[in-house]
């Protein structure tokens, strides 16, 4: 039986729940349709106050876009379908030109939205969209174009341009995983992410020239690097057998038996025939510091691909303050972006003599008696007469 003091509490408690709910949506009243200070975008926004200016300095420009305007074009050229938006009687639409300036800086500098809506003059929630679909615009565009499935001649390419540019035959490509650091999303428990870190993984293979030749963006940072690997698209093709790969070949001036083509990586990664990683240094031979070097000589590639990466597109010097899904769109987009402007512009030395980007964690991983023959005949290879370079002695 309810009894009059309950009834009195329950009705209390109701009104107290209305009054709130009102004062909310009061509170959440537009005051503006227009706000005073995006009204004037057309005639104090940075991108219609410099963007022509810029344009007629091809140096400025590049500091401003980390890119060239050649680049910037064709890259325009590419976006303009997927960005045109179209006018209505209440507003312009904003333009493909500006959507893709709003982005580049984005990515180039890491600023918030809210310092790109006072630069802009474009609203914090379509400063966010602006950004995400540019993103996805580059993902579904170009990425299948600048990061190709490899094919046995492509593979057949970037070994030789390895060998001749890190003296390590039959590599196809070096291998490495980083954390791209970012906030820690609502409502994750802390089930998949640890206390300490918050990040999620950006697996990539880059050829001898820092060019992503693939990439997989997704696993959490509380995940090895080798079950990364495995449980990528290129773990699994490898797995099965699909990669296209070159016919094993004898090492460079040898008979020896034919030698798989392989990938170098670090202690990270599970030792396989198709991925050497160095020895451990406990109680480790001449022969093995050789070799170590070697290989360590051969990945630094893939660590100088993620100082540019890094250093061009600075949003990944900080933890990236969005959630997951977009933080994606915008590691994919920047890798499309890496590959572009390397293609088209080259790089800054000074780019790759720093990594900002942090490694993943990982647990040792014993590898299959196949892979360590296949390392072993490489250490001997890099000690003899055929193999061996003349100053790797002085650096071991």
């Amino acid at each position: 039986m309810t009894t009059e003091h309950e009834i009195h509490f329950w009705l209390l408690l109701l009104g107290y729940v209305v009054s709130r709910q009102k004062k909310r949506k009061r509170e959440t009243v537009r005051n503006y349709w227009v706000h005073p200070l995006t009204s004037q975008r057309f005639s104090k926004g940075q991108f219609h106050l410099r963007y022509g200016d810029l344009r007629k300095s091809p140096k400025r420009f590049f500091d401003y876009f980390k890119m060239s305007i050649g680049t910037f074009d064709e890259l325009l050229k590419h976006l303009r379908p997927a960005l045109i938006r179209s006018d209505t009687k209440m507003r312009l639409a904003i333009s493909p030109e500006e959507r893709l300036c709003v982005t580049i800086k984005y990515l180039a500098t890491g600023n918030s939205f809210t310092s790109l809506h006072l630069r802009f003059l474009i609203g914090k929630a379509t400063i966010r969209l602006i950004v995400r679909e540019t993103c996805r615009a580059i993902c579904g565009t170009l990425l299948d174009v600048l990061m190709p499935e490899p094919s046995g001649e492509t593979w057949q390419k970037i070994a030789e341009d390895f060998h001749a540019t890190t003296s390590f035959p039959n590599c196809v490509g070096a291998l490495d995983a980083k954390d791209i650091r970012m906030k820690m999303p609502p409502n994750s428990g802390g089930k998949q992410w640890d206390a300490n870190k918050h990040s999620i993984v950006l697996l990539a293979l880059v050829d001898s020239s820092y060019r992503f030749i693939a990439i997989d963006v997704g696993a959490y940072g509380t995940t090895g690097s080798c079950s990364i690997f495995k449980k990528s698209h290129l773990g699994r093709k490898m797995k099965e057998g699909r990669l296209d790969l070159p016919e094993c070949r004898p090492l460079p001036g040898t008979s020896r038996p034919p030698m798989p083509f392989v990938f170098v990586a670090d202690e990270a990664f599970g030792l396989t025939e198709n991925i050497l990683r160095p020895y451990p240094t406990r109680n480790i031979t001449p022969i093995r510091k050789v070799f170590n070097y070697r290989l360590i000589r051969a990945r630094r590639t893939i660590d100088s691909a993620f100082g540019i990466l890094a250093n061009k597109w600075r949003v990944f010097y900080s933890p990236i303050q969005l959630e997951a899904n977009f933080v994606q769109d915008i590691i994919k987009a920047a890798c499309v972006l890496h590959n572009l402007v390397l293609l088209r512009d080259g790089f800054v030395f000074e780019d790759i003599l720093s990594n900002p980007l942090h490694d993943v964690a990982w647990t040792t991983v014993r590898g299959p008696v196949s892979g360590m023959l296949v390392r072993n005949s490489f250490a001997s290879y890099f000690v003899s007469p055929q193999g061996e370079i003349p100053f790797q002695n002085e650096k071991i």
